[in-house]
């Protein structure tokens, strides 16, 4: 649930966004959709473009991409519902998508037989609407119906509407939710449970604070069944179908980020508050189970201490009671381990452990006398296995398993802990000449950081290098395949570099906490302590080492690069928080507190002040050259950020492009075109920069 949580806080956004302070000359920038903003980033996009697409090494990535997209031959991604496996595919012929499903047993076959249920190109042509699929949530029982979650433009804000998938039609009078920030699932056929920032009252970060349900036929769009407090940062539904058990209604109400109350419903809609303590992190429910993680140690009633980071399991009474004396300790992760997901299955706890970032998948099975066996699945070491999806309503199971020079190979799981592979993602570069290796360097406070390295195995000195990071909210940068990287960058003897930084979850709850607020200080020192290792050994030199990351991770490396620039040739910086003086009143800000510190308290504002890219950058000193990339409909960052900081390092007189799309949101792509034209321009970009040779 806390997973569940981060994405939605990290998914949804306010869509406005304003100043709070009147001395800033950038300010203006910050009416997102202003005509003169606008007027500006048109101009900004004249000149970036026309200096990136005139390299043409551009047009080449742009192709390379765009085919590694559209193709026929990817794995497609399922979820297990039923008999069925639900699918959302893109290519060249349905850019917008097409939604649909086939059995589980054609799903193993070679080339599955689909049915599609909705041609997202179709519904936006008939409608003239920009729909971008944001996804679905099906009734769980007789019905053939389902939530839909459409997106104007690929923003956080979606419509919601019924659908019936054997008629392949909106369901007339059905359930449907205008625009807004929202989410709906089904408790039972005709009973959904939401909230939506758009019908009722908000807490001070912007979010619904409400919780309804709402009974097919009630013309009054539900009744508030939970309302929380104006202070917290949400309240939103979750609906844990267990499928031969009682289905689990709860609220979840987001005291702050990392700290949620959670009360069930039963049959009446009476409601129980769970006895969990605010650091709990609820993950699903197993028969008549919670299954829960701990963001801190907890103290029981009856004295027993379970520890931050570990998994456990509370029995549920018949009326919904929980006793804590029964708590059952599932997994308590050792040294340099953590829980990296959690999945329940029929009857089993799937968990996907990390050790040292290197993953491997266990099923859990609690006993008849207590106590739970572990059994670890048979799939391949050295990398990052995953748990695609599980059945609710069956035994059957998903996992995928990748590294940066493997690509990712499905495996399905009919029960038995056998998962076998059954499709496998055909190599998009040739890896026969590269190899991965894993260094650490040693922070500032002597904290020793992880980082992995892929490269030629033939390397003749330094190269041109990428490295990536991210380093918050408790989010894991753990070994994948990118095609990106392996065509465009890889392939052309440059070296790729992705950091394990604190304030990511590679090593649980604590790894996140070491850089949490004011100790933000200690992910921007690692990052900089693993491009100083990166130099020492020789593999790059400062000049030829690029820095790339998105999101917070745009704030990672809009930081470093104002504190030493001397580390660094070239900066790549997606949809960025930059401004974190203002960062709590753009965008979806003011739910981030708990990660960032509130700037209204003068304490938490100091320190803020103190690394803040936007208040620290100067005229007078050299930078590297930076290349911003964002999105007019990203309304969870906001596109203010990445404008004001290029509109004020160019004033000052540094080398600066900036690029803004219309739609795709935080992703800053709706689409394989869009996704192609962003990666193209960023590593040309950082060809130009680093001196990669094509």
């Amino acid at each position: 649930m806390r997973a569940t949580l981060c994405l939605m806080f990290l998914v949804l956004g306010l869509s406005g966004a304003f100043a709070v302070t009147t001395d800033d000359p950038y300010a203006w920038l910050e009416d997102v959709h202003g005509p003169k903003p606008l007027a500006w980033v048109a101009q900004q996009n004249k000149v970036s473009l026309g200096a990136l697409k005139a390299d043409p090494r551009y047009q080449a990535n742009y192709d390379s991409i765009l085919q590694v997209l559209d193709a026929t031959d990817r794995i497609p991604s399922g979820t297990l519902r039923k008999g069925h496996v639900y699918n959302f595919w893109q290519d060249a012929a349905n850019p917008k998508g097409l939604w649909r499903r086939t059995t589980i047993a054609g799903y193993q076959a070679a080339h599955p037989s689909w049915e599609v249920l909705l041609d997202v190109d179709a519904l936006a042509k008939a409608e003239k609407e920009n729909w971008v699929f944001k996804g679905a949530s099906c009734a769980p029982s007789g019905k053939p119906y389902c939530l839909i979650s459409l997106s104007r433009g690929g923003g956080d804000a979606v419509v919601i509407r019924e659908f019936d998938t054997e008629a392949r039609a909106f369901v007339k009078d059905g359930f449907s939710l205008a625009e807004a920030k929202s989410d709906a699932s089904y408790v039972n056929d005709d009973t959904s449970i939401y909230y939506a920032d758009g019908n009722g009252p908000l807490t001070k970060s912007g979010y619904a604070r409400q919780v309804k349900f709402w009974k097919r036929g009630d013309p009054a769009v539900g009744h508030v069944i939970y309302d929380g407090k104006p202070e917290d940062v949400l309240a939103a539904p979750a609906v844990f179908h267990t499928g031969t058990w009682e289905d689990v209604a709860l609220v979840v109400r987001a005291v702050s980020f990392f700290e949620s109350e959670y009360f069930i419903f039963g049959p009446e809609n009476e409601r129980r508050k769970l006895p969990l303590p605010l650091s709990a992190d609820v993950k699903g429910a197993l028969g008549r189970r919670i299954i829960f993680t701990l963001r801190e140690d907890w103290q029981t009633p009856d004295g027993r201490v379970l520890a931050k980071g570990g998994l456990f399991a509370a029995p549920l009474e018949d009326d919904n009671s929980m006793d804590v004396a029964r708590v059952e300790t599932v997994f308590v992760p050792q040294v340099r381990q953590s829980v990296e997901s959690v999945a329940t299955g029929q009857g089993k706890l799937f968990v996907v452990i990390n050790d040292n970032v290197i993953g491997a998948v266990h099923a859990f099975t609690p006993g008849t006398a207590g106590g739970w066996s572990d059994k670890v699945l048979a799939l391949p070491g050295n990398g990052a296995p995953d748990i695609a999806s599980t059945n609710d309503y069956g035994p059957q199971a998903l996992f995928s398993f990748q590294n940066y020079l493997t690509p990712p190979t499905l495996y399905f799981d009919g029960g038995d802990d056998q998962p076998k592979p059954i499709k496998s993602l055909p190599a998009r570069f040739d890896a026969s000449g590269l190899v991965t290796e894993q260094f650490e360097a040693t922070s500032r406070d002597g904290t020793k950081i992880p980082y992995f390295v892929t490269r030629p195995k033939l390397l003749h000195g330094p190269a041109p290098t990428i490295l990536y990071g991210y380093g918050g909210f408790e989010v894991s940068l753990t070994p994948g395949y990118s095609a990106n990287f392996g065509r465009l960058w890889l392939r052309h003897g440059g070296i790729y570099v992705v950091a394990n930084i604190r304030g990511g979850g590679e090593f649980g709850p604590a790894w996140h906490d070491a850089a949490l607020k004011t100790n933000r200080q200690k992910a921007f020192d690692d990052f900089e302590a693993v491009a100083a290792d990166l130099a020492a050994r020789g593999l790059t030199t400062p000049k030829q080492l690029g820095i790339m990351g998105g999101s917070n991770g745009g704030l990672l490396v809009s930081t470093v690069m104002v504190q030493r620039p001397d580390l660094f040739g070239a900066v790549v910086c997606q949809v960025p928080l930059i401004d974190m003086i203002a960062y709590s009143h753009i965008g979806a800000g003011a739910s981030w507190v708990g990660e960032y510190g509130d700037p209204a308290i003068p304490a938490e504002r100091d320190y803020i002040l103190s690394y803040s890219p936007y208040q620290n950058v100067k005229a007078g000193v050299a930078y590297p050259p930076v290349f911003f990339v964002t999105a007019t409909s990203d309304d969870r960052v906001s596109p203010v950020h990445a404008r004001k900081m290029a509109a004020k390092m160019a004033a000052q007189g540094h080398e600066v492009l900036f690029y803004e799309n219309t739609d795709g949101g935080h992703a800053a792509a709706a689409d394989h075109k869009q996704s192609a034209e962003m990666w193209g321009l960023s590593f040309v970009y950082l060809a130009q920069k680093l001196g990669l040779k094509s």
